[in-house]
């Protein structure tokens, strides 16, 4: 294969994987296949086109208007002439793709559906960075700043995506780059003369005395350079996996992108890892500060963000539009006018090291005052950050509204509106019945929607049994909230996304907010909230009143007093005591908060818990997808890491084998112990000298690995063998060579260092003769079918002369 095809490859391939990054952007990956097959068609143009030869300017403006041809023949082939030549309506039509795709970033939180807009943005773009890859690659022959492209293709995905294996996409881009710096670098020590594709072809006088060296030594040590730089490049950012995780609650990673147009873009963050490890903290670091006129604070919930979809595996955000922050909130949906209701303003203040894409405030907000780049989210009513805006050292205003209906109004509400109630009781198949007949079961005898959520509610926090526990294992999905209805012991996610699934079950409109409780007092009127003060709640919507916030945890937070007007079944009659008839009052088999019972209790029972400890099984409602990835990743690599080992035990292994004892089976067996000797050297770090003959090499091999005397007569015996092979009319066997070469290997094995000694395990200098065996056969395939296509030709020629002679 000639270095411009060779580099031409590689060029094409970098600028795929560099568009792998793009993936977690799109909830379809079906458009990186078209860009695939357009980028292999652009390349070939430019190979074509340097064939020829064309003038450089030229090969790039051919691969420019075939890529225009093939973008016309997929997006706007109805516009366009025949198909594929673009005219006014193409370049129309392709304006208008482009404007609703740019409307469509905006709209949309990641991963955004895949539009034609946003396709043709992906896969034009990936196209016009492909040109310019193979453009400063191939045709300038110049890879190091193709590397700027690809950057800003790898870019765009990184500042917008918040995957959990962007890491991945790292190593992809990356390894491309690094692959074509390689193919350049291989292909300029090609000008000079034979590219030397292992130490094994090196001649001893270029190679030195120790056989190191020569024109070897620049690639190997290129590729040295570029694995040790990737390593760290892709094992630093995992560092901060070991610090404190805030996650939702904690700094963020970035889950806002930047939209095109100020558009922004919502990334859903997991909240129930993000919030078990908030509310494992050793230390309850303050996220925020505040300060109310309201009178008491009890409901002051600073409300992040609404999970509304639920999946079976986990709730997450819908994805929905976002709009500029008007000046004024739109009013709360559902709220009517004759519910009681108080206005609050309250100031905010978050720490230095609080950066969180979405903004925490009290529900309703009704306006909020804020500098900076932040984008609203209507119908969940929240505020998010644009362009990298983030919460950190921010102070902010937000006027609210405390809702306070009365049993009577809840009881009372009509149905929700047909839209509303299709979308928020929507549950997975995938739900155990058990969810649905236990809602069924603890809300019998209710006569509306809201003496069914008070029954819920009162199940989780007073006298189903249930116990407050942070250090149980996570788990959202359909399987684990069956688990969890079980077990009975979890923390406010377990609640709150079980009460929400049952809700839904019964008909009544239901989602689950994360957030902060109000916190506790600071001083001077100021309320303080930290990391222990993370928490989930379920949001149940009523006609009329709007969103209601609901209370299932026992222990955390308060119970709104609309839900304390009835009392449970079996519980104190006296509305006016919500401390008997709340989840504030823990039963006499029930600690009355998470610190008064350790983990030792609770694993011997001591704690008056009946419950079995909350464990994981087969029945769980899935590992996430990208989990599933990283692991398939690992293993993808380590098996790929273990290849040249394996290749090289395999090997020691057939050569050091039993191949007869008949004469004829002399000189394979003398020559396959040799090429082990030399290999085995190779791979210590001996390089091999084809040019010396058996003996020669034996001592160099002694004289450079030190050998003891024992390992050295082992040599020196497979040597001679060897001569006597290869110069002896009628050579005689020679026993014990393949106990020789084991002696020679235990020998150099115990002599070299530590990483040597790795090196020559894992990654063995001498598997490239993998690589030269599949060149050859390449090359011994190609004048194959060259000498072949010669002859029809040939032929062909032939039998048309003779046609014509005739």
């Amino acid at each position: 294969m000639s270095g411009g095809a060779r580099l031409s490859i590689c060029a094409t391939l970098a600028t795929f994987l560099a568009a792998c990054a793009l993936l977690p952007l799109v909830d379809k990956p079906t458009w990186i296949m078209q860009a695939a097959i357009l980028l292999v068609l652009q390349a070939a143009v430019g190979a074509a086109a340097r064939r020829v030869p064309l003038a450089r300017p030229l090969t790039v403006a051919a691969q420019a208007l075939v890529s225009l041809l093939l973008l016309t023949l997929v997006f706007a082939h109805e516009q366009a002439l025949g198909a594929i030549l673009p005219g006014p309506e193409a370049f129309q039509h392709f304006g208008a793709l482009l404007e609703a795709g740019g409307d469509d970033v905006g709209r949309y939180m990641i991963p955004a559906p895949l539009s034609d807009g946003i396709r043709l943005m992906l896969v034009g773009g990936t196209l016009v960075i492909g040109l310019m890859v193979d453009a400063l690659a191939v045709t300038f022959r110049s890879a190091a700043p193709a590397g700027l492209p690809l950057l800003a293709l790898y870019s765009v995905a990184a500042g917008l995506s918040d995957s959990a294996i962007d890491w991945l996409w790292f190593l992809f881009a990356a390894g491309g780059y690094l692959l074509l710096l390689l193919a350049e670098s291989r292909d300029r020590l090609s000008q000079w003369g034979r590219v030397f594709g292992g130490t094994g072809r090196v001649p001893g006088a270029a190679a030195g005395q120790d056989g190191k060296g020569g024109a070897v030594a620049p690639v190997r040590t290129g590729r040295r350079i570029g694995i040790v730089a990737l390593s760290i490049a892709a094992l630093v950012p995992l560092a901060p996996v070991f610090a404190i995780d805030g996650g939702l609650f904690g700094p963020s990673g970035g889950g806002v992108g930047n939209g095109s147009g100020g558009g922004g873009t919502i990334s859903a963050v997991n909240p129930l890892v993000s919030l078990q490890n908030s509310l494992n903290q050793p230390e309850d670091r303050t996220v925020m500060s505040y300060r109310t006129n309201a009178e008491q604070t009890s409901d002051m919930y600073l409300r992040i963000v609404a999970l509304d979809e639920f999946d079976g595996t986990t709730w997450r955000p819908s994805v929905r539009s976002i709009t500029d922050v008007p000046s004024a909130l739109p009013g709360p949906p559902g709220l009517g006018g004759d519910i009681g209701r108080t206005a609050v303003s309250t100031r905010i203040s978050a720490a230095d090291w609080y950066a969180q894409d979405w903004l925490p405030m009290p529900y309703p907000a009704t306006k909020v005052s804020i500098d900076g780049r932040w984008r609203f989210e209507q119908v969940g009513r929240t505020l998010v950050g644009d362009h990298g805006q983030t919460t950190r050292g921010k102070s902010y205003t937000v006027d609210s509204l405390i809702v306070e209906p009365t049993a009577e109004q809840l009881a009372d509400a009509g149905s929700a509106p047909t839209d509303l109630a299709r979308e928020f009781t929507k549950v997975p198949g995938s739900l155990p019945d058990v969810v649905r007949t236990t809602a069924r079961r603890v809300t019998a005898g209710a006569a509306n929607n809201y003496e069914r959520a008070v029954k819920l509610q009162d199940y989780f926090a007073v006298n189903g049994g249930f116990t407050y526990n942070t250090e149980v294992q996570a788990g959202s999905g359909s399987a684990a909230i069956a688990r969890f209805l079980k077990q009975k012991e979890g923390f406010c996610v377990h609640f709150s996304f079980s009460m929400a699934a049952m809700a839904r079950t019964l008909g009544i409109p239901a989602r689950v907010a994360v957030g902060f409780t109000p916190g506790s007092p600071a001083g001077d009127g100021n309320y303080s909230v930290g990391l222990r003060d993370a928490h989930a709640w379920p949001e149940l919507y009523f006609e009329g009143v709007g969103w209601t916030r609901f209370e299932p945890t026992p222990n955390r937070g308060t119970v709104p007093e609309y839900t304390q007007d009835t009392a449970p079944v079996g519980g104190p009659s006296d509305p006016a005591a919500p401390s008997e008839s709340t989840s504030s009052a823990p039963s006499a088999s029930q600690p009355s908060s998470a610190e008064s019972c350790s983990a030792a209790q609770r694993k011997d029972g001591s704690c008056g818990n009946t419950a079995p400890a909350f464990v994981d099984d087969s029945e769980d409602g899935g590992l996430p997808l990208g989990f599933l990835l990283i692991v398939l990743g690992v293993l993808v690599v380590i098996v790929l890491l273990l290849l040249p080992m394996m290749w090289r035990r395999r090997v020691r292994t057939r050569r050091l084998g039993s191949f007869g004892h008949a004469a004829t089976d002399i000189g394979p067996r003398t020559l396959a112990a040799w090429r082990e000797v030399t290999d085995t050297a190779w791979d210590h770090g001996i390089a091999p000298d084809d040019s010396q003959t058996p003996r020669k090499a034996a001592a160099r091999i002694v004289r450079i690995g030190q050998l003891e005397p024992p390992a050295a007569a082992a040599v020196n015996r497979v040597a001679a063998a060897v001569e006597q092979v290869l110069y002896a009319p009628r050579p005689v066997p020679v026993s014990g060579l393949g106990e020789d070469v084991r002696h020679l290997y235990a020998a150099l094995h115990a002599k070299v260092s530590g990483p040597a000694r790795l090196r020559a395990s894992l990654a063995p200098r001498s598997a490239v003769r993998v690589v030269w065996a599949a060149s050859q056969r390449w090359e011994s395939f190609t004048v194959r079918v060259r000498a072949r296509w010669a002859s029809a030709i040939e032929r062909a020629f032939r039998s048309r002369a003779s046609n014509q002679e005739s």
